[in-house]
């Protein structure tokens, strides 16, 4: 049963055009053909990365961060409150007007004081700059040095598989599913689940060129991708850092070859490369609709992220101010309670206990 499911799975028809199979990929004459086998390696250097990963950001990107003058201010916890505890983790991070007056009724407490306690609250669970930065230092390393070791696995194509694309490949497998491993615990954007679409896609792109031999390209699609993650990822390190002038530089140059790679270079040779031209050579066939409906699905997510940096650079660019990760979940600071307890008070009279005294119903003229 097992054999004859298996005989199924891989048949040549299923992944590879008419007139060519798993044969074809035999070692022979001193040429060595990537093997399934081989994408178990990529386990173990999943699990390094995550244990390299903690290391390096503890001893190489916090004292970075501490030198670039990134520190987390210190934030005002919720007081312990079990009605509206209760109402944040079952109902809504955000309640309505509605029912912050009925929490307000049940609590005691007033409007005010409701609404402070839940953006307190929502603040205890965003991330800190710190740890921001440190994932951002991480990513950074890896894609500047994944880049460098894409331009060296193109160099020499004179045989099927080098030692030098095997290690590309298995680590660029490894670190993509590190990704996916730790994509609960890093911080959560407003993309997560095209970032998770991505990553999947990604991993299954890298898997398959690999095992029907698209090593050339399956090297230039991560090849592109790396050449303008390492700048965007610099970028937001020198914005946690308050550097704006160089965070606006480099982010100008990540949205430069952003679109040069990713909706010029990827579209209109690689994937061209890979759709149009085989039809001129074999009739379609699964693999080929498989591998190419992936491609399409990076596209259409490099062209959502490119209309999030175009928007992101017409905001900087005329009033030169830093440049605000469009994914990222900003943190409420307590200045809007401030303003709005000032405006209040301006209003109403000073609050006293989080309650407006009841014989001062009269507005301040200005």
């Amino acid at each position: 049963m097992l054999s004859h499911l298996s005989q199924a799975v891989w048949a040549d028809w299923i992944w590879f055009p008419e007139g060519h199979g798993w044969a074809d990929l035999t070692n022979r004459d001193g040429k060595v053909y990537p093997k399934l086998p081989d994408l178990w390696v990529s386990i173990p250097i999943t699990i390094c990365f995550l244990f390299v990963r903690q290391i390096f950001e503890r001893t190489v990107a916090s004292p970075l961060a501490s030198l670039l003058g990134v520190h987390d201010k210190k934030r005002v916890c919720a007081p312990p409150n079990p009605v509206l505890e209760a109402f944040f983790c079952r109902t809504s991070k955000h309640p309505t007007q509605t029912s912050i007056e009925s929490l307000s009724k049940k609590t005691g407490c007033s409007v005010r004081q409701v609404q402070r306690w839940f953006r307190q609250r929502r603040n205890q669970g965003r991330p800190s700059k710190l740890k921001k930065f440190q994932e951002a230092s991480w990513r950074f390393t890896f894609y500047l040095l994944a880049f460098f070791a894409g331009l060296a696995a193109l160099v020499d194509v004179s045989t099927p598989l080098l030692p030098s694309q095997y290690w590309y490949y298995m680590i660029e497998l490894g670190f993509y599913l590190s990704l996916v491993v730790s994509v609960a615990s890093d911080v959560k954007r407003k993309d997560f689940k095209e970032q998770v679409i991505h990553h999947v896609a990604t991993i299954a792109l890298i898997s398959f060129s690999w095992l029907v031999n698209y090593i050339r390209a399956g090297t230039l699609i991560m090849l592109v991708h790396d050449a303008s993650d390492y700048l965007m990822e610099s970028a937001k390190m020198f914005n946690y850092a308050g550097w704006r002038k160089t965070c606006n530089f480099i982010f100008t140059m990540f949205a430069v070859v952003f679109i040069i790679t990713r909706l010029v270079i990827l579209p209109f040779w690689i994937i061209h490369t890979t759709l149009v031209y085989p039809l001129s050579l074999y009739k379609p066939f699964i693999g080929f609709y498989f591998f190419n409906g992936l491609m399409c699905v990076l596209q259409v997510l490099q062209i959502f992220w490119a209309a999030l940096i175009l928007r992101m650079v017409v905001k900087f660019l005329p009033g030169n101010d830093i440049v605000q990760d469009e994914r990222s979940d900003n943190e409420e600071t307590e200045s809007d309670d401030e303003g709005e307890d000032a405006r209040e008070k301006s209003q109403n009279g000073h609050m006293q206990n989080g309650h407006t005294p009841l014989n001062n119903n009269h507005r301040k003229r200005d």
